[in-house]
């Protein structure tokens, strides 16, 4: 998520002790590669589709059988106070690195991204728009995902990290509001002992993906992702024939909303605009952080407003 900073520190301090407890209790077999397959990358999903052990993140989500067995990573959950996506311990071998990258997809443009150390050394480095900081255990981060990040383990032992994607909950945006008026340095860090969080049912989404877009939602990421380009005769042509694309949308938006018959249509319209902003060279157009026009608003919208069953989008739901 765009957060108009590139890192968050919020005011709370978390058992860095029990974390790696709970950790280090977990069998060998509850860790997974990285999807990618980058090298030194592994992860345990907590919460994923249905509670399944998958890397899914799309989907009615439920806690697996790893989150049920680590009691105070469940309070911290709760002490959050937010509504639960994916959300996995993700391990960073000595010496690996997950390269720079710019996460630009739809799940990202909703999405924050708390990561919380559970064990760590100085020389692991997370860097997100030319800043650079060493998260120390236990303390509770946010970064702005539509920014160049990336993370380095040039120390001699692993990295683990509590990483807990969300789109937020009343609590969460009142500490991060907070965080981000009295900066760092100034809160007053509340340290929150394991045992102290009354028990309460978490929150998992249940709704992630559209059926099929809205027109309101159409139109809210072409503005988003065009309010950041530079005011050029290039912009401008692109910009007109987007209105017409979000024109077209509403009027089948009006005659079919979501229902199936309309699917046909919808992806018309998807195609028809997508040879014309080739035509157009929106791949030309780079976003502040150098990501391609058109490839932002193909992950944003093209790939996930009428997705089929062959689509990336549809295939992880």
């Amino acid at each position: 998520m765009k957060l108009g900073m590139p890192l968050v520190k919020l005011a709370r301090q978390y058992c860095a002790e029990t974390l790696a407890a709970e950790v280090a209790a977990l069998p060998a077999a509850a860790w997974l590669p990285h999807p990618g397959r980058l090298p030194g990358n592994d992860a345990v999903p907590l919460i994923t589709p249905a509670g399944q052990v998958s890397n899914g993140f799309s989907g009615p989500m439920a806690p697996t059988e790893a989150l049920r067995q680590c009691p105070y990573i469940t309070e911290i959950l709760a002490d959050l106070g937010a509504v639960w996506g994916r959300s996995r311990l993700m391990g960073l071998a000595p010496g690996a690195v997950v390269p720079e990258h710019v996460d630009v997809g739809y799940y990202w443009r909703t999405h924050i991204r708390i990561h919380i150390p559970v064990v760590t050394n100085p020389g692991v480095a997370f860097s997100c728009d030319r800043e650079t900081v060493h998260m120390a255990p236990g303390e509770c981060w946010l970064f702005d995902s539509f920014c160049l990040h990336n993370v380095r383990n040039d120390g001699d032992q692993k990295r683990v990290h509590l990483v807990l994607d969300t789109v937020g909950g009343e609590k969460l945006w009142g500490l991060i509001a907070e965080a981000k008026t009295m900066g760092r340095d100034a809160q007053p860090v509340q340290r929150i002992a394991p045992g102290s969080v009354a028990p309460v049912p978490l929150a998992y989404e249940q709704v992630n993906l559209p059926a099929v877009m809205s027109v309101w939602e159409v139109r809210c990421h072409i503005d988003f992702l065009l309010a950041q380009c530079a005011d050029t005769e290039a912009r401008g042509a692109i910009a007109a024939r987007l209105e017409q694309f979000a024109n077209a949308w509403g009027a089948l938006w009006a005659q079919y909303g979501t229902a199936a018959a309309g699917l046909p249509a919808y992806r018309r319209l998807i195609g028809d605009v997508q040879r014309d902003l080739q035509r157009l060279e929106a791949q030309r157009m780079l976003l502040p952080n150098n990501v391609p026009f058109d490839r932002a608003l193909a992950e944003l919208v093209f790939m996930v407003a009428a997705p089929d069953a062959a689509s990336p989008v549809a295939a992880a739901a």
